[in-house]
């Protein structure tokens, strides 16, 4: 079994590969103060009760937030027995490098979307990934990461907004039914929804002029259905292309060594 970690700013989310498919997965907040006793007491409890003890025997993590990445590591070694790859390090090899500028860093979780969306849609790709931040990855020809776009998230920018404003109240994102409101949640409500759909088509159709290039747009992360339902614009949506690019360089790893 694989233990696949995809720790985010908000969240992390723990699933288990058996093979063939997914059989669990869980997702807890994100917290760098959170030690590997704490992950494993939670964690097996939840195994326990969707009966899914069975024995873990690899372990691979992506991670946008560093400071985590050494309890997360401990626990895969100390409960599990294993030694995690963790994708951005040197030992973790992915199948095709990325074309970015030298000394450039890019986050893990643009790598392993980059590898997943390549697999099931070959090459030439948007990846528009609605997390904390919504990022634009793009995926050369051949599954190369080439560079990409970051804007601020969804619920980022609602907080701001709010905390900015002190008459504007703290909304949840939803689709307005209509683009003009009447009051001020409808208001913020359409300009936070129609905004982001404006950007996403504004930013694509860049991209698509700039490459010069028919180009496939895959929708990631969770707020990528709602955002669905106001644009044309996304070819697929991938609920869990972060956790199957894990397998995917997890396997790439075990056939090279």
């Amino acid at each position: 079994m694989l233990l696949a970690i995809d720790c985010g700013n908000t969240n992390t989310v723990f699933s288990i590969w058996d093979g063939a498919k997914f059989i669990a997965t869980w997702r807890i907040a994100t917290d760098h103060k959170r030690t590997a006793d704490e992950y494993f007491v939670w964690l097996s409890s939840l195994m326990m009760l969707t009966k899914t003890e069975a024995s873990v025997t690899g372990a691979i993590i992506s991670s946008t937030v560093p400071r985590v990445v050494f309890n997360l590591r401990v626990l895969c070694d100390r409960y599990f027995g294993c030694r995690p790859l963790v994708v951005g390090k040197p030992d973790c090899r992915l199948p095709v490098p990325p074309r970015v500028d030298q000394g450039t860093t890019v986050g893990p979780d643009r790598l392993v979307n980059t590898v997943g969306a390549h697999d099931r849609h070959g090459g030439d790709l948007i990846v528009v990934d609605f997390g904390t931040a919504t990022t634009f990855d793009v995926v050369d020809h051949d599954g190369a990461y080439v560079g990409g776009v970051i804007a601020p998230g969804v619920n980022l920018s609602l907080e701001a907004l709010h905390m900015a404003a002190a008459a504007l109240p703290h909304i949840d994102v939803a689709r307005p039914d209509k683009v003009i409101g009447t009051n001020t949640v409808a208001c913020m409500q359409s300009g936070v929804y129609w905004g982001y759909i404006g950007l996403v088509e504004g930013v694509v159709r860049n991209v698509r002029h700039e490459r010069d290039r028919p180009m496939k747009v895959i929708a990631t992360g969770g707020l990528a259905s709602l955002f669905a339902q106001g644009t044309e614009l996304f070819h697929s949506i991938e609920d869990d292309l972060t956790m199957h690019g894990l397998v995917l360089i997890n396997d790439f790893n075990k056939e090279t060594i």
